[in-house]
Order: C-alpha cells, then sequence, then structure tokens
C-alpha cells in the first residue's frame, strides 16, 4: 500500500471544491492549481495550499502537464487528482505520473488508453461479451467508404468521432442526400477537437434512452457496479438533467445491464472510478454499450445519494492499492435521487454561454439538498471554462417527493447578475412527461418550447416592476437631503403622477406612481392600478403588498440593470432606461458579430470568397463549447476581421458579406 499524504488537484471550480472537501474528511493535504481567471476563485480559499500555474486559457494553466507535474513536485505532493476534463482522461499525462513517482488517482493508464479509441472500445466490448451497437469502425475513412457503409445500414445513422466527446464530430443523417456533406462536416469538427478526424457510423437509434452505470475497481482484480444513473436529458449532447434509478430500469434489466458493466470493467482490468455508458431503446427493450468514461462523471453525486458512499474516498483508496471496501452484494439503493446542472446560459437562445458576474448566489435550506459548486456571491464566470455554475441534488425516499422538492429549490434558489437556466430547469421538473418518466434523449428538442420559457406573465412583469421602482424609491429617499418634510414625489399639479420607464423583455414598459401617505402607493401599469404597501426593504430585499397580497423580491443591480427574482415568477431583468438615451450603434450591412464572448478557433473563409446560405464562416469556441457562424444569405466575403486564437467580446465584427 502507498500512503497518500498530499494531493494536488489538476482541476478547478466545483469537482477542485469536491476532492478538497474528501482530502479534509481523510486528513490529507491538498493543494489547488490556478490560473489568472481564478485567483480569486473559491476553491483556491478551501485548499490547504493554492499555486498559481499560469494564464487563463486552458492550454496555459490546466492542460499544461510541465506545470502540474513540477507543482505537484514542488509542493511535496504524493499524488494528483485529475477530476473530470481537462487531463483527466489523458492517457500521456497518466503514464507521465508514474514515471515521476506520482499516483494518478484513476485507472491504470492502459484502460484510459484502450478507451480513448470508440472504435477501438467497441471492438474490444465485442470480444468480452458487452452488447454495441451495430456499425462501422474500420481502418478505410473515404468518404466514399463512409457513405457505402452508411447506405447499406439504412437511415438515420449516427455519424461519430472515435476520439473525444461532448458531441463534437457528432452528426445525426436521416436520408441519403445529407451523408457526404455530413461525413465531411464531422471530419472536421472532430480535426478541429481533436486532432484526428476519425470516424465511426453507427445505426442511429430515434427513441433511445442515455443509461450510464457507475463501475468501480481495484488493484486487486475486483469490479463491481454501483448501480445506474439516467442521463437522457440533454442538449447539445451534454446532459442537464440525472435521476437514478432510472424510470425504466427493472430488476432483471438492473441485472443484465449491470453484468454488461461489470463485464467491460474487467475487460480493462479497471482499477478505479469509471462510468460504462449505454443507450437503451424504448422499443425493443435492448440496450448496447457506447463508451467508458475512464474518470469520475459530474453527476457521481446522484450515485453518493442513493448509495451513501464517497466516490472520491473511494478513488483515493483504491489508488493507494486498498482493496474495495464494497462487494456487490452491499450495493443498495436507497430512495431517489435527482441533479439539476445549473448553468450561465441562454435556454432560448439555443443554449449559448453568458458571461458575466454573478452578484447574488443563495439557496435554501432543504432536508436531503446538495449543492455543488465553487460559486459565491461575486464569482465571475469566465470565457475560457465551462459554464456550470453549481449541481443541485436533491434526494428523498420516492420519486415524487424529489419532484416536489427539486421544484422548491428551482423556485427559492437565488442567482442573479446574468442569464441562466434556472427558469428552463424548472420548466422541465414540473412538465407532466418527465414527472411521468416518460422521456428519450430528444424529449428537448421535441417537447419543449425554449422560446416560451422565457416569456413571462404580464403581471408577473408588473409586480417586478414595481419592486424595482420601490427599491430605487427607497435608496432615493435615504440619500435626500434638501426638502425632507415635503412629501415623495410632490408635484404643482397634483393629478401628475411620478414616471418611470423601464425595459423588460425588449419592450418598454412606462410606470406611474404617486405617494399616498407614509409607505403607501397606487401604481398606475398598463391601464391597471395597484394598491402597493412598502413593507421593509434591504440590501438585496424588498418586502411589498399589493393589491392585499404580500411578496418579497430579491434584486441586484448592476449599472441601469436590475435583477428581479420571486419564487412565484422566477427571474426578470429590468433595464432602467437612461433618461437621454445614447445613440444606438448602426448596424454594418452584411455584418457577422459575435454573438458571445469567446475564442476564435478558426476563420473558415477567405476574403474573395463565394459562400452559400448555411456555409459555415467562423468557428466560435465559448467556455468549452464550439460554435459555428453561418451564411445567412449568398455572398462573397468582403473583409474578414477576426483572428484565430484572439478573445473577443460579444458584439465584436468577425466578418462582413457582400452580394455576389
Amino acid at each position: 500500500m502507498k500512503n497518500i499524504e498530499t494531493i494536488l488537484i489538476a482541476n478547478r471550480g466545483e469537482i477542485a471544491s469536491r476532492v478538497i472537501r474528501t482530502c479534509r474528511k481523510m486528513g490529507i493535504k491538498s493543494v489547488a492549481v490556478f490560473s489568472e481567471a481564478d485567483r480569486d476563485a473559491l476553491f483556491v480559499e478551501q485548499a490547504d495550499m493554492a499555486v498559481f500555474i499560469g494564464e487563463s486559457a486552458p492550454a496555459a494553466s490546466y492542460l499544461d502537464q510541465d506545470k502540474i507535474i513540477s507543482t505537484a513536485k514542488k509542493t511535496g505532493a504524493d499524488a494528483i487528482h485529475p477530476g473530470y476534463g481537462f487531463l483527466s482522461e489523458n492517457v500521456t499525462f497518466a503514464k507521465r505520473c508514474a514515471k515521476e513517482g506520482l499516483i494518478f488517482i484513476g485507472p491504470n493508464s492502459e484502460a484510459i488508453d484502450a478507451m480513448g479509441s470508440k472504435s477501438k472500445a467497441k471492438t474490444l466490448m465485442t470480444k468480452h461479451k458487452v452488447p454495441v451497437v451495430p456499425g462501422y469502425q474500420g481502418k478505410d475513412q473515404r468518404v466514399e467508404r463512409l457513405t457505402k457503409e452508411a447506405e447499406k445500414m439504412g437511415f438515420p445513422v449516427l455519424l461519430k468521432a472515435t476520439a473525444g466527446g461532448g458531441g463534437k464530430g457528432m452528426r445525426i443523417v436521416h436520408e441519403a442526400k445529407g451523408v457526404e456533406k455530413a461525413i465531411e462536416a464531422a471530419k472536421r469538427e472532430s480535426l478541429s477537437a481533436f486532432g484526428d478526424e476519425e470516424l465511426i457510423v453507427e445505426k442511429y437509434i430515434a427513441s433511445g434512452r442515455h443509461i450510464e452505470f457507475q463501475i468501480f475497481g481495484d488493484q486487486h482484480g475486483n469490479a463491481i457496479h454501483i448501480l445506474e444513473r439516467e442521463c437522457s436529458i440533454q442538449r447539445r449532447y451534454q446532459k442537464v438533467l440525472e435521476e437514478s434509478p432510472s424510470p425504466v430500469m427493472s430488476k432483471k434489466l438492473r441485472e443484465e445491464m449491470g453484468k454488461a458493466a461489470v463485464n467491460a470493467a474487467k475487460a480493462l482490468n479497471y482499477d478505479n472510478a469509471g462510468t460504462v455508458e449505454f443507450i437503451y431503446d424504448d422499443k425493443s427493450g435492448d440496450f448496447y454499450f457506447l463508451e467508458v468514461n475512464t474518470r469520475l462523471q459530474v453527476e457521481h453525486p446522484v450515485t453518493e445519494a442513493v448509495t451513501g458512499l464517497d466516490l472520491v474516498q473511494m478513488q483515493i483508496e483504491s489508488a493507494q492499492g486498498l482493496p474495495l471496501s464494497v462487494t456487490q452484494k452491499d450495493i443498495k439503493g436507497s430512495g431517489y435521487a435527482l441533479e439539476a446542472r445549473l448553468y450561465a446560459e441562454d435556454a432560448s437562445n439555443d443554449f449559448l454561454p453568458v458571461t458575466g458576474t454573478v452578484q447574488r448566489f443563495e439557496y435554501p435550506e432543504v432536508a436531503g439538498l446538495r449543492v455543488e459548486t465553487a460559486i459565491r456571491s461575486g464569482s465571475k464566470i469566465s470565457v475560457f471554462y465551462d459554464p456550470m455554475i453549481a449541481k443541485i441534488i436533491v434526494h428523498d425516499t420516492s420519486r415524487a417527493a424529489v419532484m416536489r422538492k427539486m421544484k422548491y429549490v428551482l423556485k427559492h434558489l437565488v442567482c442573479q447578475g446574468m442569464t441562466t437556466n434556472q427558469d428552463f430547469l424548472l420548466h422541465m421538473v414540473e412538465n407532466a412527461e418527465f414527472q411521468a418518466g416518460k422521456y428519450d434523449t430528444h424529449f428537448i428538442q421535441n417537447k419543449i418550447d425554449l422560446a416560451s420559457i422565457a416569456k413571462k406573465d404580464p403581471n408577473d412583469k408588473a409586480l417586478a416592476a414595481i419592486s424595482a421602482t420601490l427599491y430605487g424609491w427607497q435608496a432615493r429617499e435615504k440619500g435626500r437631503t434638501l426638502l425632507r418634510s415635503m412629501p415623495s414625489g410632490w408635484r404643482n399639479n397634483f393629478y401628475e403622477p411620478q414616471f418611470e420607464a423601464y425595459v423588460i423583455d425588449e419592450t418598454e414598459w412606462k410606470i406611474g406612481y404617486r405617494s399616498k401617505g407614509k409607505n403607501h402607493f397606487e401604481f398606475y401599469i398598463c391601464e391597471e392600478t395597484y394598491a402597493v404597501n412598502l413593507i421593509a426593504v434591504e440590501v438585496h430585499q424588498i418586502r411589498v403588498e399589493i393589491n392585499e397580497i404580500q411578496y418579497t423580491f430579491q434584486i441586484a443591480k448592476s449599472g441601469n440593470e436590475l435583477f428581479v427574482h420571486n419564487e412565484r415568477m422566477g427571474n426578470i431583468l429590468i433595464i432602467q432606461k437612461e433618461r437621454f438615451p445614447a445613440k444606438e450603434v448602426e448596424k454594418i450591412a452584411g455584418g457577422y458579430e459575435a454573438p458571445m464572448p469567446s475564442q476564435i478557433i478558426k476563420v473558415l473563409v477567405k476574403t474573395g470568397q463565394k459562400v452559400k446560405s448555411g456555409e459555415g464562416l467562423v468557428i466560435l469556441s465559448s467556455m468549452k463549447m464550439e460554435n459555428t457562424i453561418e451564411a445567412v444569405e449568398d455572398g462573397v466575403v468582403d473583409e474578414i476581421y477576426a483572428t484565430e486564437g484572439g478573445n473577443i467580446e460579444a458584439g465584436f465584427l468577425l466578418l462582413k458579406l457582400k452580394n455576389k
């Protein structure tokens, strides 16, 4: 056995905080590494020691193997925990750790290497009686051969990059005429993302569920599964909600899938935490191997909630050479658990990530609630990293109880300062079909009207506007030094009320109000009159009575933006109009702007090049997610302002097209 006294965490954010917590529980010293963007991050404070390792871009910090190895040696670390993402599944890094005498807290490098290619993984699994999706994973990667294999298989088919994940290099093709173009696009995207353009072609399962099994192995040949997680609710091939047990799981199916998962682990001589991912065909009842994630999963708290195990502690113990502390017979689930991932993203705008400052982050105290985060009030969401703010995990005795509790948490959680997917998550949990467990991997795109989620009830907007107005009124009253004996809003013309002008959901709102005595007001909005009593105002909270009903609103202010939250209406952004409006920036004809702060990955066109509508122009990366800016009409590239590798703000002019 190799005793671990100090662990360097080669990661950031909530997973770094998570590992630090278990280190503290086990009496192990934790060392955090941080980039320029993370200098003031919560996980940096939580660690026993923290070391600056470079600039904000991951390549200059969290992906720099030399810096991380050097820092581990400098700080006397015995082991490195890679978390997930970054270097967690990098076989070269795992081998370097071993060579440098550092324990890599993850599976052996041979297992990582074997699962690094989806095509090799499928071949290995077939040999060990793990069912795989019918498909082609050959060496002949010519477009003609891949096209022929797709046509032979029958549509729809799924094209999938053999390296990497996260939806990059993946295309669903529904008919023969689109296959060649899709293959070329998938190859190009895969080459850009992973430096490898190899694809596999698989039979596409139209009505499938994504079910994964947590596996665990040790260095003594033991391998077990620790039940399943249902991860079918996804956007952009990335998970949003996860639960355990799966709504479709029977005792027989769990035994069959669990056995296949353990077979996969044994095929790899697996010796740490991992996940075997399956696609389950709703129609046939068959399941097929997808891949093995050779690391801890983002959603591991779901498994911890239903089993009571600490998977990070088990990782550390296995890395030390200890045998598993539990056997397959010991694994029993208790109750239900659901995880919701809170992201800084705009669900109504194709889930594009956003940046900014989390001005307020608070959540209610609820039995069975666990929040995994490294965010606090004042934290910044950077363009350089994943946009996840927090993982919200709820555990209870039944699925119905979990749903009810998650709804309560999502209604009362306060995350203000930017657009998040909080309202979207609440909408999902309130959805009748989701509550009934009737969903598949296409549930969001087929069943959810994303545009409608962002639309707020006009009465809720009015209530938010009243709270924002009185919040500002109270601040002005406190600061008033002249004529304090005069009533608020006094006018020569008694009949003329005070007015505020706001923009809510891109529509201008005119709010009229009149003081009716101490803390009593009458508001006039859209031909409606509201009787309002101001009860109390605190730094970020206001309590008012509107038409005899009392409400508490959470408010955060940044410049002329007011972020208003209430458990009834969710989040509403109110923009206070300038008294003298600034001149609007003139839009450039044929111009294409960055929709969010980004890094320019690749410029796909050249000056003078003819392009057709739908063709890619520029590939942007924001928070580890790639987006391709496409032409909206035919034209010729007139000027290019984008430079590959550059970091840009939202609204940056990338290029300009002119008519042919």
